[in-house]
C-alpha cells in the first residue's frame, strides 16, 4: 500500500493505478471503524483500485476544542486500510491542503445553511471545500460516502453536479453497532452512561418510522422524537429536521412521499447525528 503525503505523490500513484483500471475514492478523517470499511468494500466491488484519504479537516470544525479532541489513530487506520486491500492512502497535512495564500472556498449556498447547517455554521462549507480539493487532487472515477451524514451527502452531490466535476458519488448505508448506535469516530469520546444513552438516537428514529407507517402527522412525530430524546437526562436535542427526501423541503401533516428525518443530539462535549429515510 502506497503512503502519499504530497499532491505530487498521490497524483503519481493514481496514474500508476489507472493502468489496471478504474479508481474509487474513500475520504476519511481517520479513527476508522466498520462504517469506513463498508465504504472501502463498496469501492472495491466497483473498481480495480481503491484510494483512501486521511485528513482531519480543520475548516469543518466550528469549535477549536472539538478539532483538538478529534480521535487520531494513524497506525491502526493504516493497518485496517492495508488489510482491506486499499492501494494508496493520501495523508496530507493542513499546510498541503491549505497552503499559504489559500483563499478559495466552495459552498452550496442553500443546502449548507439549512437544517444541520444552521446548527453548525460553516461546517458544510468546510466539507464542500475539502472534498472538492480531494476530488481534484485524486481524480477518481467515483467517490463513496456514508448515508449517516445525510445532509453532507446531499451537499456533495449538489456540489459535484453544479461544478460539473466528473466523479460519480455513491451513498453507502449506515453501519450500526449491535445496539443500533450508528458507527462514528466520535463514539469513542462518549463516557460513562453516555454510550448507553446514545442508543436513544436510533430508538427515536425507529419509533418515528413506525408512526409514519401508522399515518401519524409530522407534528406528532416530531413531538414524540423530542420526548424520546428528553427521556435520557444526559442527552440534549440539538437539531431535528423532517424533510422531503428528494427536495429537502420541510414537510407538514401526514407524509405522502418518502421523508428524511435528521437528528443531532449533544452528550456533554460530543455531538452525534443520525438519520433515517422512511416511505409512508
Amino acid at each position: 500500500m502506497l503512503i502519499c503525503k504530497t499532491v505530487a505523490e498521490v497524483k503519481t500513484a493514481v496514474a500508476g493505478l489507472r493502468k489496471a483500471g478504474t479508481v474509487g475514492l474513500v475520504t476519511t478523517m481517520g479513527a476508522l471503524h466498520a462504517g469506513h470499511m463498508a465504504l472501502v468494500a463498496a469501492a472495491a466491488r466497483d473498481h480495480a483500485s481503491v484510494v483512501a484519504t486521511i485528513f482531519v479537516n480543520p475548516t469543518q470544525f466550528g469549535d477549536a476544542k472539538d478539532l483538538e479532541n478529534y480521535p487520531r489513530t494513524e497506525a491502526a487506520d493504516l493497518a485496517m486500510l492495508e488489510a482491506a486491500g486499499v492501494a494508496a492512502v493520501f495523508m496530507p497535512t493542513p499546510d498541503v491542503m491549505y497552503p499559504a495564500g489559500d483563499e478559495t472556498i466552495v459552498e452550496t449556498t442553500h443546502l449548507a445553511n439549512i437544517l444541520h447547517g444552521a446548527v453548525r455554521p460553516g461546517h458544510f462549507r468546510g466539507v464542500a471545500t475539502v472534498v472538492t480539493k480531494l476530488l481534484n487532487i485524486v481524480g477518481p472515477d467515483a467517490a463513496y460516502f456514508g448515508e449517516k451524514d445525510y445532509q453532507q451527502l446531499a451537499v456533495i452531490r449538489r456540489m459535484v453536479a453544479d461544478l460539473f466535476i466528473p466523479v460519480a458519488i455513491h451513498g453507502v448505508p449506515t453501519v450500526r453497532d449491535a445496539d443500533g448506535l450508528a458507527m462514528s469516530s466520535r463514539n469513542v469520546r462518549l463516557i460513562g452512561d453516555e454510550r448507553y444513552d446514545a442508543r436513544v438516537l436510533n430508538l427515536s428514529l425507529t419509533v418515528a418510522a413506525a408512526m409514519v407507517k401508522e399515518g401519524a402527522t409530522i407534528e406528532v412525530i416530531a413531538e414524540t422524537i423530542r420526548g424520546v430524546i428528553a427521556s435520557k437526562r444526559g442527552a440534549t436535542l440539538a437539531g431535528l429536521d423532517i424533510v422531503d427526501a428528494e427536495t429537502f423541503a420541510p414537510v407538514t401533516g401526514v407524509p405522502t412521499r418518502k421523508i428524511g428525518i435528521m437528528i443531532a443530539v449533544q452528550f456533554m462535549t460530543v455531538l452525534l447525528i443520525d438519520q433515517k429515510e422512511i416511505t409512508p
